[in-house]
């Protein structure tokens, strides 16, 4: 059987039947044998960081249990898969990113050369610190089993990319019938990762039960625990509040002891919790400094604060917990049911003090703009509050106001690129996910990121998916302009000066794609609720 064929098999086995192209020479063979089998969705992108961005969005839809396939030629294909390979490594997001290859007589080995074949490029060394596990098969004998190792590592543990390189002489080998029959039964060794220990969760629960003041943190790593969701519900019951960070509020819907996000970007209301109450369960967040703030120290300064992550190197990093509990958020969730006799001390004011505080914050900061962001999105949170809907947010100060004023409902997501914070994420990555849940995806997205990968409305197009698109434009690259205006003197070079954006309406239009333009409130009341009505 020709390799790309059996490639393609064991694929279609393993229920990874997407693929995100951007076609070239050394990917050929694979493609055509992907079309061959009718049983793939091949979606042709204009760009291969487009294509990495939308695979992400199928595995980020499903909670990371359907990954999809991200593929480009050598060379330029390659490197420009780099980006979203990055932007699933430090989110933690299985993606397969197959990389085509020169033929492996054409590679320079080692010999002191800068390159050997036609667009030749190592690029397994290049991503090597950006994957779970990166490989060039260069015997077809390898391919299936190296494909079955990626597959298994990528949907394992802390979960992230995978990338295997393929040259050009392996794609069209032969393999044999048997050796293929041998890998399609092989299952899957998938480890889901670290369970919390009795004596942990001993000491955990003392920690609650002298907790007067209690504080839930959910992080990235726990958005995607299929127990999370009750787990909260039972504490909103309890009277047990609890925060996020920007990744883990993706998935948290907003109950009434849901006080927001945390953070030197985050809600008034929820650092204000953070800084007050005595016991701070983390449960799958990194403490970064956009979350802590540098004094770490100076973090939860009246707390016992416990960790709970997946990664051990995570714990203890940054901040100094009492109790580190390594295990997976899932697990955890299960293992330690919240009950009123965990928290017998707890203070009944607790609550009724932190919602004092976000009714106190819910404040129109931009009272005098013509459209104010939190109104935008208030109005949003309104409109779509009975709809199954994903928002897919790109990155700027659009995305902070996102995470400030959404409010998710049951069957809501949010999309963020939280570690890579890469402008241009949010339209190619809601690509994926309208394609995998066939419902209605809204992208927030600024004038500045849309540029990045503006080229796939061509794609959206095409494809006819359920799909708004809100382009918060103020002309301007606002985050880096606070900076610009804290640290030079307002000397707004490349941000203002320098920058400009176009007609979006015209532009869309241009690709056959209904735009309206909203310069004030009468427009915005009027626009909005065509979100609902309009279906493409």
């Amino acid at each position: 059987m020709k390799a790309s064929d059996a490639l393609a098999k064991f694929l279609i086995v393993h229920q990874v039947q997407t693929c995100f192209e951007l076609v070239g020479g050394m990917i050929t063979h694979m493609l055509d044998s992907f079309a061959v089998s009718k049983q793939f969705n091949i979606v042709s992108m204009h760009h291969e960081q487009s294509a990495a961005f939308a695979a992400e969005g199928i595995a980020r839809h499903t909670k990371g249990k359907t990954i999809a396939v991200a593929m480009g030629t050598s060379g330029p294909g390659a490197t420009n898969l780099i980006t979203g390979i990055g932007d699933c490594w430090f989110d933690s997001v299985p993606c397969l990113f197959i990389t085509g290859q020169v033929n492996t007589r054409e590679l320079k080995g080692d010999r002191a050369i800068r390159q050997q074949g036609f667009q030749e490029l190592d690029i397994v060394e290049v991503v090597r610190s950006l994957t779970k596990y990166a490989v060039r098969v260069d015997r077809p004998e390898d391919l299936l089993p190296e494909l079955h190792k990626a597959l298994s590592t990528t949907l394992s543990g802390r979960q992230g990319p995978v990338l295997l390189d393929i040259p050009n002489d392996i794609q069209r080998a032969d393999i044999s019938d048997a050796l293929v029959e041998k890998w399609l039964k092989v299952p899957l060794q998938i480890h889901h990762g670290p369970e919390a220990t009795p004596s942990a969760l001993m000491q955990l629960e003392d920690l609650c039960k002298a907790a007067q003041r209690p504080l839930v943190c959910i992080g990235g790593g726990a958005r995607w625990a299929d127990a999370m969701d009750e787990w909260l519900l039972a504490a909103d019951t309890l009277g047990i509040p609890y925060v996020a960070t920007l990744m883990g509020h993706e998935r948290v819907v907003a109950r009434n002891n849901y006080f927001n996000m945390i953070g030197s970007y985050g809600n008034r209301e929820a650092n204000w919790a953070v800084q007050n109450c005595d016991l701070l369960i983390v449960i799958g967040a990194r403490l970064d400094v956009r979350q802590t703030g540098s004094d770490t120290d100076d973090f939860a300064r009246k707390a016992s604060v416990v960790q709970i992550d997946i990664d051990p190197a995570q714990l203890g990093n940054r901040v100094q917990a009492d109790l580190n509990i390594c295990a997976t958020a899932d697990s955890f969730f299960k293992t330690f049911p919240l009950r009123a006799d965990i928290f017998p001390s707890l203070d009944k004011s607790w609550v009724t003090e932190l919602s004092k505080h976000r009714d106190r914050t819910q404040s129109n900061e931009y009272a005098d703009w013509e459209i104010s962001p939190s109104e935008l999105f208030k109005r949003l949170n309104h409109i779509l509050s009975k709809h199954s809907v994903d928002y897919v947010c790109d990155v700027g100060n659009h995305q902070m106001w996102a995470a400030q004023s959404l409010r998710l409902s049951p069957n809501q997501a949010v999309h963020y690129s939280g570690g890579m914070g890469a402008m241009g994420f949010a339209f190619p990555t809601a690509l994926g996910v309208a394609i995998q849940s066939q419902k209605k995806v809204v992208v927030i997205t600024g004038d500045g990121s849309l540029q990045i990968n503006i080229q796939e409305l061509d794609t959206l197009n095409r494809l006819g998916l359920d799909m708004t698109i809100i382009v918060m434009n103020n002309s301007v690259l606002g985050m880096v302009k606070n900076f610009q205006d804290m640290y030079f003197d307002g000397r707004d070079q490349s941000t203002k000066k320098g920058y400009s954006s176009p007609s979006f309406t015209d532009i869309a239009t241009a690709y056959g794609i209904e735009a309206h333009r909203v310069t004030n409130v009468a427009d915005m009341d009027r626009i909005l609720p065509l979100i609902v009505e309009h279906s493409g």
